[in-house]
């Protein structure tokens, strides 16, 4: 067998347990988030901004995938909510079977939001559905405007994209306006957050755009007959 009828079987299996978690998630109203970037982009920082910020009642889980260390998930279980790393051992990408896993042992009816972070790469995880409700991607001030072009695909799939560290702005040769009209050049319906972790800029609009979606999420949950 070749590598691209293999590749196809293992996206196809994928594919299904994404399927599977999928209508788990929306027969709970559970809202699962796949956050994608490259490396040192700011997704942490931007869920620690988050658990930091969270509205009373309103209940979150992470999973955070990196190849090695459990370091983001140390850093991230301070907040006080639910929080597993995934170590993929040199896999570039978290997948179905993955979140699956590591769901086992947790009641999604006690979860509102789950947050998954994958593994710091702008390549394989625009491949690999996670039963999401949608992608995120992150785009710092301190990478290139050209971002969206060099990576069309997963700005294509995303719902959001944020560009973080925009206290950077003063001090780097960043195209804000530019970043964000490449971005819509590759998709022009994609939603764009603003967002500094370290001044609060741009959380709360981060926080009123997660509990929308998150009421959407309850709107569509099955109505149950019995």
């Amino acid at each position: 067998m070749n590598q691209v009828p293999l590749e196809q079987k293992v996206l196809k299996e994928n594919d299904r347990i994404a399927g599977e978690l999928r209508a788990r998630f929306l027969e709970h109203g559970t809202l699962c988030l796949n956050l994608i970037s490259a490396p040192g982009s700011g997704k942490t920082s931007l869920l620690e901004g988050t658990l930091a910020n969270v509205p009373c009642g309103l209940r979150l889980a992470v999973l955070t995938g990196d190849i090695q260390t459990q370091n983001d998930a140390n850093r991230l279980r301070r907040f006080g909510f639910p929080v597993k790393p995934i170590t993929t051992g040199g896999t570039c990408h978290l997948d179905a079977q993955m979140i699956d896993r590591h769901l086992a042992d947790w009641d999604l009816d006690a979860i509102d939001v789950l947050m998954i972070e994958n593994v710091g790469n702008l390549v394989c995880p625009a491949s690999y559905d996670l039963g999401e409700a949608a992608k995120i991607v992150l785009l710092s001030v301190t990478e290139g405007e050209d971002k969206p072009l060099k990576y069309p695909s997963i700005f294509f799939k995303s719902k959001l994209a944020v560009i973080t560290k925009t206290d950077l702005l003063p001090y780097v040769p960043f195209d804000i306006a530019q970043a964000e009209e490449n971005a819509r050049r590759v998709h022009p319906e994609i939603e764009i957050l603003r967002i500094s972790n370290t001044s609060g800029d741009g959380i709360a609009q981060w926080i009123a755009w997660l509990e929308e979606r998150r009421a959407q999420a309850l709107a569509a949950q099955p109505v149950s007959l019995v």
